[in-house]
C-alpha cells in the first residue's frame, strides 16, 4: 500500500521528538490525509501481515454497543485484553474486563442529558436511507464527560457523504500510532464503509483517513525500517455476504477475503 509506505517514510523524515504518557518518546507530524476506494481494493497492508478476523471481531464488538469485552474473549481476540486488566480498570473504577464508555458505548448508547439513549448508528443509516444529502450524517465517540478511561476514543469521529448514489466516509483520528494502530483503523474504517453501503443500498464510494497527532514511536524504529524494505504488493478484495440488510447482523462468515498475499507480520510492543 504506496500511500502508508509514503507515511512512513514522512514521519520517520519529519517527525518532531515529543513525549508520551508511556515514557517511550515519538517522532510525530500534525495532520496527514489518505484516500482509498476499498469497494475496488481493500487497503489491509501486504508489508506486513494484519489479522482481518481482529479487525472484524472489534468491529463487531463496536457494534454490540458493550463496553465489556467478552466477546472479543470468547472469539480469541487478545487486542483490548491488557486494558481491560484488573489492575488497570480498578484506577478507573471499572469492573476487570470493562474498558468504560468508549466506541460501543458511544455509538450505540449515547447518554441524553435529559435521560434516554441515542443509537447513533441505527439513526445514522435510518438517515442515510431518507435523507441521503443530508450533512448531518456523523457519528462521534469523543464524549467530554466519559473521558475518565483506560484508553480515550483515538478514532473519535466520523462522517458520511452521499453523492450520485454512492456513499463516502472520512474519520478523524485524533491520536495515531502509524505502525500499530493505523493500519489497523484504515482496514476497521474501510469494511464499515463498506457494510453501510450494503445495508443503505448505496455504491461504496471513497474512505478518506484523516490523522491528526500522526507518530511512530521511538521503540518501533528498527520495526518500521524492516516494513520499509518491502515492496507493496497488489491489494486483497472483501467481498460481503449480500443478504445481510441489517449493520447489526453481521456476522465473522459475513467477510471473504480474496488475493491477501502479505508478507511476514513484525511484532512490536504496544503503545497508545
Amino acid at each position: 500500500m504506496k500511500q502508508y509506505q509514503e507515511l512512513l517514510e514522512y514521519v520517520m523524515k519529519y517527525g518532531k521528538k515529543k513525549s508520551d504518557p508511556q515514557g517511550v518518546g515519538n517522532v510525530a507530524v500534525f495532520a496527514h490525509m489518505m484516500r482509498f476506494r476499498p469497494a475496488e481494493e481493500l487497503p489491509l497492508l501486504t508489508t506486513k501481515k494484519i489479522n482481518l478476523r481482529y479487525v472484524i471481531g472489534e468491529l463487531l464488538w463496536f457494534l454490540r454497543g458493550d463496553t465489556r469485552i467478552d466477546f472479543l474473549k470468547e472469539n480469541k481476540i487478545p487486542i483490548w485484553n491488557q486494558w481491560a486488566a484488573k489492575e488497570v480498570t480498578e484506577q478507573y473504577g471499572l469492573e476487570e474486563g470493562d474498558v468504560g464508555r468508549i466506541y460501543p458505548a458511544q455509538w450505540i448508547h449515547w447518554k441524553k442529558r435529559n435521560g434516554g439513549e441515542i443509537n447513533q448508528i441505527a439513526e445514522l443509516v435510518k438517515d442515510l436511507k431518507s435523507n441521503p444529502d443530508s450533512r448531518r450524517h456523523m457519528v462521534t465517540s469523543w464524549n467530554p464527560e466519559d473521558l475518565n478511561v483506560p484508553v480515550a476514543p483515538c478514532h473519535g469521529i466520523f462522517k458520511c457523504f452521499v453523492a450520485d448514489g454512492e456513499l463516502s466516509l472520512a474519520m478523524i483520528q485524533r491520536s495515531a500510532d502509524v505502525f500499530i494502530g493505523v493500519p489497523f483503523n484504515t482496514a476497521s474504517y474501510s469494511l464499515l464503509l463498506l457494510m453501510l453501503a450494503q445495508v443503505t443500498g448505496l455504491k461504496p464510494g471513497e474512505f478518506v483517513h484523516i490523522l491528526l497527532d500522526t507518530h511512530i514511536y521511538l521503540h518501533h524504529f528498527e520495526q518500521v525500517k524492516l516494513q520499509l524494505s518491502r515492496t507493496p504488493k497488489n491489494l486483497p478484495r472483501v467481498i460481503l455476504n449480500s443478504e445481510v440488510k441489517d449493520i447489526f447482523k453481521f456476522s465473522f462468515d459475513d467477510f471473504y477475503l480474496d488475493g491477501y498475499d502479505p508478507y511476514p507480520f513484525i511484532p512490536a510492543p504496544v503503545g497508545l
